[in-house]
């Protein structure tokens, strides 16, 4: 499955220079995903927990020299943004080591390198005219709403499944709360039953 992970992650860099993951991460687990940066490249590392525990997890963000170029301590969620000093395998690496008992869901937005400009227009770069300015603008704002639309959609699944475990947690508390009731008012008529029997 890690070796499944890894080729996903490597074929999609190859192919956009971007991966969006999201993978599960069992209790004292930790996973590590590589990737060859030029130097002078910029990236762009964004995750966050969807699921499980404290919706916590480590990050660490290893350069080639192994050099850590980035440290989360039970981190929820965070965006780290650097340019490649070495050219070299970056490794990021997520830590469920510390939890014994939950594992965790995780989304991984890794970005290495520029957006390539649209299809037809690099050799009018210098000199665009109106039209193709307009199409570079809508271009641009389109990839903003869909990074918009991927967080929202994170927040939503998070907060459904915020709630879906504290309207668990009510109904288990409900439930105990009837059985102490219950409980309370039988052993009650017991002991008024007992004041009014004849005792031997």
């Amino acid at each position: 499955m890690h070796f499944l992970l890894y080729a996903i992650l490597f074929f999609s860099f190859k192919l956009i220079a971007a991966v969006e993951l999201t993978f599960e991460l069992d209790e004292s687990e930790k996973q590590c995903f590589h990737e060859v940066i030029e130097q002078g490249v910029q990236a762009v590392v964004d995750f966050q927990v969807l699921d499980g525990g404290n919706y916590d997890v480590d990050v660490t963000l290893e350069a080639p020299t192994g050099q850590i170029i980035f440290r989360g301590i039970k981190k929820q969620a965070d965006t780290y943004t650097w340019k490649a000093d070495t050219t070299g395998v970056y490794s990021l690496c997520f830590s469920n080591e510390f939890s014994t008992f939950s594992h965790k869901l995780v989304y991984m937005d890794f970005e290495v390198g520029e957006e390539q400009p649209l299809p037809g227009l690099e050799e009018h770069l210098p000199q665009m005219t109106k039209m193709e300015q307009n199409s570079v603008n809508i271009h641009e704002h389109l990839n903003t709403i869909v990074d918009y639309q991927t967080h929202h959609r994170l927040m939503e699944s998070k907060g459904r499944k915020y709630a879906e475990d504290l309207c668990d947690h009510v109904m288990y508390w409900s439930i105990a709360e009837m059985v102490v009731i219950v409980v309370i008012g039988i052993g009650q008529t017991l002991i008024l039953k007992s004041f009014f029997s004849d005792k031997k």
